[in-house]
């Protein structure tokens, strides 16, 4: 964080304060750098309009690169002992698209985990500055940022929608 940026964070004891504030946030130059809840809310989601999630590309390169793999894992076993039975080819395309398709199920859960895991930024071993523990109970905490000189509106502005004001962390 900048310097000349100061952060404060607004307790909420009520979540459609918190989402009306949000919102208010939005239209002005201050960032939110984060919004704690104790319960996933839909209404905070739709006042934060996060961006859609890239997890769903990790699924789909984990599962092409499994479809490959297995159906090259079949082919080259089957090339490398050749056993030629009645005639039939070495390379037989139904049966190793049928372990293709398992590789390709393994392949993508792997994946969408390790999306997970990297999207989310997983994991944190400290705890984040301005967490309270009365986020885990029943109140909300949205931290924004401005520059020094703005800090006192901030506080107004948070306050005027229904906020507890926290700047000692």
């Amino acid at each position: 964080m900048p310097a000349d940026t100061v952060s404060i964070m607004g307790v909420f004891s009520s979540e459609h304060r918190a989402a009306s504030a949000i919102d208010g946030l939005r239209e002005t130059p201050w960032t939110i750098e984060r919004v704690h809840s104790p319960i996933p809310s839909h209404a905070i989601e739709h006042a934060l309009e996060p961006p859609r999630s890239r997890v769903s590309w990790f699924t789909l390169a984990g599962g092409i690169v499994g479809f490959f793999s297995g159906f090259l894992l079949a082919a080259f076993t089957s090339l490398r002992w050749s056993l030629i039975v009645s005639g039939k080819p070495v390379v037989a395309l139904v049966p190793f698209f049928i372990v293709g398709f398992e590789f390709t199920i393994l392949f993508a859960v792997l994946g969408n985990v390790l999306g997970l895991i990297s999207q989310a930024r997983l994991p944190r071993f400290d705890t984040q500055p301005g967490y309270d523990e009365r986020f885990s109970g029943g109140h909300f905490g949205v931290l924004a940022r401005c520059s020094a000189g703005e800090q006192e509106e901030l506080a107004r502005f948070l306050e005027e929608n229904g906020a507890e004001i926290k700047t000692d962390f």
